[in-house]
């Protein structure tokens, strides 16, 4: 299943990648975080939620279901926003400068929103068979 999002398609091995390399992006950040309680917090906080986008991705991608498929997405979604709020927590402390978490940031909110355009797609889709 591809993905289309603002009249632009990806594919599966596409969006693949970009979930994987926002979590390397996010690790990368983690590495530079304060090395106290607040920053080893969020470094385990972000890493997880952001893994969590990238591996659960490729499961939706194999799932044998629409069922199973519209739950991993739902996960994706629920993890990216939450990599969004972990960002945002970092700006609001003044951990790390915010030109340098922008891209970051952007890219959460992006992914957030394909997999909210997905979810939606996958749930309207579901309310057409049930209808017939």
């Amino acid at each position: 299943m591809n993905i289309v999002f603002h009249f632009m398609i990806m594919t599966n091995s596409e969006l693949k990648l970009r979930t994987k390399d926002f979590a390397h992006r996010c690790v990368k950040l983690c590495l530079v975080l304060p090395d106290n309680i607040l920053g080893k917090n969020i470094s385990n906080q972000l890493i997880r939620s952001s893994l969590s986008v990238a591996s659960n991705y490729r499961a939706a991608c194999l799932a044998q279901s629409k069922k199973e498929f519209a739950s991993k997405i739902s996960i994706v979604l629920e993890e990216a926003d939450e990599c969004f709020f972990w960002l945002e927590f970092v700006e609001d402390e003044n951990l790390i400068a915010s030109e340098k978490l922008s891209p970051l940031k952007q890219e959460s909110e992006e992914l957030t929103k394909i997999f909210a355009a997905s979810r939606i797609t996958i749930r309207n889709n579901n309310k057409k068979i049930t209808n017939i």
